[in-house]
């Protein structure tokens, strides 16, 4: 199944939701970075949750940065997404080893550990807008709920979840978010709860067959669950060489012209797709140029 998001209504638009498979893009991520499964399991439910997120805004060249600065061994991770779904992403620490946790489940919550949840949202606006939270759990998905209840004052479910082969790959992974509008009604609401209670994994609903479509109806079936709209979603790396020649020159002038006196090549590597851009000394000197 490719990966993509689902967006939906549900109780007369007392509900928005949003679900998705997202087993490619997270595979794609563990491929680049060579990850863990642990950080696989961390970093692609961050991705996951950063595809839905990237969905929802407005703009055409909106972006969404989160990251997590936290004491667990991956120290931090950070991802990417855009208005159309592509996102990016990369950890600290990518080869985290560590045992099950008491449920005898990937233990993301103590790789991850205690720290601070950052959502920066760039919607070409003078600033960007930045809500930061308390990590709960380190859990991925019990964070971000918290994060839209306290920071953007919206009640939400996030379910997330990264399912993986014996032989390390990405088995299955994807997510869901719902929200209550300010609408909802407290019959909604228990409705909803009630739901949520008895509801399976993410990965395990996904693994019997299930799609972002059927996700959804195990939640909101008798909400009047309306589906408005899919969206692909992608694992893509948008840098390119004028990007790395552009980040060089705003690092200025008195910088480079120590590059070029070092008399050594420059090598930069993107930390979300690991390809290498090189600049020789002639190369440096057209920059030093172009920042003048």
């Amino acid at each position: 199944m490719k990966d993509y998001i689902v967006r939906a209504t549900a109780a007369n638009a007392q509900i928005r939701a949003f679900a998705v498979t997202s087993r490619e893009l997270v595979e794609e991520a563990r491929r680049i970075h060579n990850t863990s499964p642990v950080i696989t399991a961390a970093l692609g439910r961050l991705l996951t949750a950063a595809a839905m997120m990237g969905s929802m805004l407005k703009g055409e060249r909106d972006v969404l940065t989160m990251q997590i600065h936290c004491d667990g061994p991956v120290r931090g991770l950070t991802v990417n997404a855009d208005s159309h779904a592509n996102v990016k992403g990369a950890a600290l620490e990518p080869q985290v080893m560590l045992p099950p946790n008491a449920l005898g489940k990937l233990d993301v919550g103590r790789a991850v550990g205690s720290g601070i949840l950052s959502v920066i949202k760039d919607m070409g606006l003078k600033e960007p807008y930045v809500g930061q939270t308390q990590i709960q759990t380190g859990e991925i998905a019990e964070d971000l709920t918290y994060y839209f209840a306290t920071s953007e004052q919206v009640p939400s479910a996030v379910g997330l979840g990264v399912l993986m082969e014996k032989d390390n790959t990405v088995r299955q992974a994807g997510g869901f978010i719902i929200q209550l509008m300010p609408s909802a009604q407290e019959e909604t609401i228990s409705a909803l709860e009630e739901k949520l209670k008895t509801m399976d994994t993410v990965t395990n609903i996904l693994d019997s067959g299930n799609t972002p479509e059927q996700l959804l109806e195990l939640l909101l079936g008798g909400l009047g669950l309306e589906f408005n709209d899919t969206i692909p979603t992608r694992y893509l790396c948008d840098c390119s060489r004028e990007r790395v020649e552009r980040a060089i020159v705003s690092i200025g002038k008195k910088d480079i012209q120590e590059m070029i006196d070092d008399a050594k090549p420059v090598e930069v590597r993107c930390q979300f797709c690991d390809r290498v851009y090189n600049f020789g000394i002639d190369d440096l000197k057209e920059l030093l140029k172009a920042g003048k």
